[in-house]
């Protein structure tokens, strides 16, 4: 028995690093130190204010947390870590210096990938399903709002359909260097184009909703992924809703999407995912690392605003 150091939400905008027990790996698992964690921004804000929905309780649960909603609660699902022989893997795992994790969560790095770029990982599995749900066509304009890790994850991808016209749409002008690096136009909400076929919601905002109802063409499918926890954003569902019969879709990450259920697992979804992160350009949506030690007072701001935010442990 050995000890490890794990960060805890503890009250709403309140963390602390605890340490606990870590027994000796069972023979299903491996024994890992955490050489960098991931900051999944949207999601580990609504942990962290402790604005989960009590009937959401047991869905948003990660694979690998302890304690529970409210609080206190260990929660995350980025980690980067390395055995004993020095092999890199992704585990879906809370921010926590060393752990045990069952062998089949373990998915083994590539060589070549960096171990902070792979920390994105679950926002690119992520965006990989929201293309799956939203079955891009050849030549579509599509239009993806909030240029946030997974906004951008998921215009990355539909910027390589053929013919297809992705603007990126947000509220910061400086986002539209990033658009650029992956292939996309921009535009600020109030300049964003009309007649758009296909619409990703990333925003988590009602005014980014709007905007995708007020951009829809005839018929335009428009896939909400944003999660607004406890939030009922109100929308105008008159006007040219029904006329223009738009479809609003839903997609979450936590089950496969229907077009891929039965072909690929869990694990493949995620292996194409760090597949995918051999493009260096991905590189932009890392923010500079913060070190575990300082996670409970930097926490607050880094949920605050920016990318991917990287947790480093010092294990390397």
């Amino acid at each position: 028995m050995t000890t490890a150091r794990a960060f805890w939400t503890v009250a709403p905008g309140r963390g602390e690093i605890r340490t606990e027990p870590l027994p000796a790996p069972a023979p299903d698992q491996i024994g890992l130190r955490t050489l960098a964690t991931g900051i999944s921004r949207g999601t580990e804000s609504l942990v962290f204010a402790g604005r989960v929905p009590a009937s959401q309780y047991a869905v948003m649960g990660a694979p690998m947390m302890a304690g529970g909603f409210p609080f206190p609660v260990k929660y995350g699902y980025s980690a980067v870590a390395a055995d004993a022989a020095g092999n890199r893997f992704f585990v879906l795992h809370p921010h926590q210096d060393r752990f045990n994790a069952p062998a089949a969560m373990c998915i083994k790095l590539p060589a070549a990938l960096p171990t902070q770029r792979a920390v994105l990982a679950a926002n690119v599995e992520t965006a990989i399903n929201i293309a799956w749900d939203a079955a891009p066509l050849a030549g579509e304009r599509i239009m993806v709002i909030g240029a946030g890790v997974v906004g951008l994850a998921t215009a990355a991808l539909l910027a390589r359909i053929p013919g297809a016209v992705v603007t990126m749409v947000d509220i910061d002008p400086a986002r539209a260097t990033l658009a650029a690096r992956f292939g996309c136009r921009f535009a600020l909400p109030g300049d964003a184009p009309a007649e758009q076929e296909l619409i990703i919601h990333c925003s988590a905002s009602e005014a980014g909703l709007r905007t995708a109802l007020a951009c829809a063409a005839f018929e335009a499918r428009i896939v909400e992924a944003s999660w607004f926890g406890d939030k009922s954003p109100a929308l105008p569902l008159g006007e040219n809703f029904h006329v223009r019969r738009l479809r609003l879709i839903s997609t979450q990450v936590g089950s496969i999407a229907p077009a891929m259920r039965g072909r690929r697992s869990y694990a493949e979804r995620l292996a194409l995912a760090l597949d995918l992160l051999a493009d260096p350009a991905y590189d932009a949506l890392l923010e500079p690392a913060t070190p575990f030690e300082n996670l409970p007072e930097a926490m607050p701001k880094l949920l605050a605003g920016g990318l991917c935010h990287v947790v480093t442990y010092g294990n390397g």
